[in-house]
């Protein structure tokens, strides 16, 4: 796959999504915008086959999944983060994609596949945990189209970012090391 093949390859929707959060996600931006690009492609990738509609929601999701981390201060965010693209798909008129976007965000760090019906959810599943585990976990996917990703959307620190989040979580709640899982 061939990351340019995307009608939002340029970065400018998700970098636009981005823009307003500047402040609150600090200097982790460059890093966190970098993993909504390769979350991104990755979901495009494992779809195969998605309309211009679907690459705007993917894109919407991909900016907001995680974006709670830094608005609300927790690592319990997946349903900050969706009610915040909800909002964002509200003001632009687009509330009939709501469920579809609240799925994608909220599913996104369940250990089993996603239980919503919609391939689209799943694909952004297997994406994510696929970046999470810097291309360990794949799903099938070929490692030449994660390496490219790296190599055009480079980590500058996120998965270090992941772990200080982490540690802190645990050292603050140890009963709940990592609220954002799912079953």
């Amino acid at each position: 796959m061939n990351t340019t093949d995307t009608p939002f390859a340029d970065a400018g929707l998700i970098d636009a999504l981005l823009l307003p959060w500047q402040a609150a996600v600090g200097p982790a931006l460059p890093a966190y915008r970098n993993h909504c690009q390769r979350l991104f492609h990755l979901t495009c990738a494992f779809r195969q086959h998605s309309t211009v509609e679907e690459d705007r929601l993917i894109a919407v999701a991909a900016a907001f999944h995680d974006i709670g981390i830094w608005t609300h201060h927790t690592l319990d965010y997946l349903e900050p983060s969706a009610e915040l693209a909800v909002a964002w798909l509200e003001s632009q008129g687009e509330g009939a994609s709501n469920s579809i976007v609240w799925a994608m965000v909220v599913e996104h760090h369940k250990i089993r596949a996603a239980s919503a019906s919609l391939d689209l959810v799943e694909a952004f599943r297997r994406a994510d945990w696929t970046d999470v585990m810097q291309g360990h976990l794949r799903f099938g996917l070929a490692k030449p189209v994660y390496r490219q990703l790296k190599q055009q959307y480079p980590f500058l620190g996120f998965h270090t970012l992941l772990l200080r989040l982490g540690a802190r979580q645990l050292r603050h709640h140890p009963l709940q090391p990592l609220p954002m899982l799912r079953w």
